[in-house]
């Protein structure tokens, strides 16, 4: 009787799929013609006690192993028997700081890089979560329903893709321009306010405000302050250091001296012999 539940177990250990500890292992295929499965790592999304996170709690699922073929369209076919799934974001790797970020736009993103990625989905309901990790494989891709573009094809669709309307792109830099204005006014309304004032212990808090206004960063107001530093150092450059330059300083001085005064007696030689008496 051992000896079998020893088989059993044996065979069970064999079948089953390797996965990471904490993670359950679903397979998927990106057609019906391929034979071998790749696997999806998911596990439910979870943070400490007492830390926000991005992601709604109970209701994100965590996917590793994501192939490049699979989009954010494609994973989200394959997980629509779940439940509806209200939001998803593909990322190049975990998210370690657990903190609400501000929402990605869709013009002014780096271009990721082809590879594996992580994934996060949002379900709609908690019951979205314990229904994918119970999922049974292999999934399919790229189906006649949903066929997933390739080659030309994709290529295609990525060019088409990477032109943007310039319309949205105008809403959206508008909107955050906006958002960074009123955040601006806010700063400088919250500085004013604490400008001066003391705190409970007594500190007075020093901020960018003050009686004399601060040079603008520009590069034009740069090249003007190096100017006046370097009119400073050339007055306070030491003249006639050495011996040797005060004798050369004196030498030439006398030397100016003489020519000035030689040409000073050769321009009333010439007066003189200019001037006639001329009566009539």
């Amino acid at each position: 009787m051992v000896a079998r539940r020893r088989k059993r177990a044996a065979r069970d250990s064999e079948n089953r799929i390797p996965s990471p500890s904490g993670y359950t292992a679903i397979p998927i295929k990106f057609s019906e013609k391929q034979q071998a499965s790749h696997y999806l790592y998911v596990r439910a999304h979870s943070v400490r006690e007492g830390t926000k996170s991005t992601w709604p709690r109970k209701r994100t699922l965590f996917v590793l192993n994501v192939p490049p073929y699979c989009t954010e369209e494609c994973l989200s076919c394959l997980l629509s028997s779940c439940g509806p799934v209200q939001s998803m974001e593909l990322q190049d790797k975990p998210d370690l700081a657990e903190s609400l970020k501000e929402p990605r736009s869709k013009f002014f993103h780096p271009k990721p890089v082809p590879g594996f990625q992580v994934a996060y989905v949002v379900f709609q309901k908690p019951g979205g979560v314990s229904a994918a990790l119970a999922l049974k494989g292999p999934l399919l891709v790229s189906t006649e329903s949903h066929p997933v573009k390739t080659g030309i094809q994709k290529w295609i669709r990525d060019y088409a893709d990477s032109v943007p309307d310039p319309e949205a792109l105008r809403v959206e830099v508008d909107t955050f321009m906006e958002a960074y204005d009123q955040k601006i006014a806010e700063e400088e309304t919250k500085a004013k306010e604490e400008e001066g004032v003391p705190d409970e212990e007594g500190w007075v808090k020093v901020t960018r405000r003050g009686r004399r206004p601060v040079l603008p960063r520009t590069e034009a107001a740069s090249l003007r302050v190096l100017e006046r530093e370097r009119r400073k150092r050339a007055r306070k450059e030491l003249l006639n250091f050495y011996a040797w330059q005060h004798r050369e300083s004196k030498m030439e001085h006398l030397a100016q001296l003489r020519k000035k005064f030689e040409e000073d007696k050769q321009r009333i030689e010439l007066l003189r012999a200019q001037r006639k008496f001329r009566p009539y």
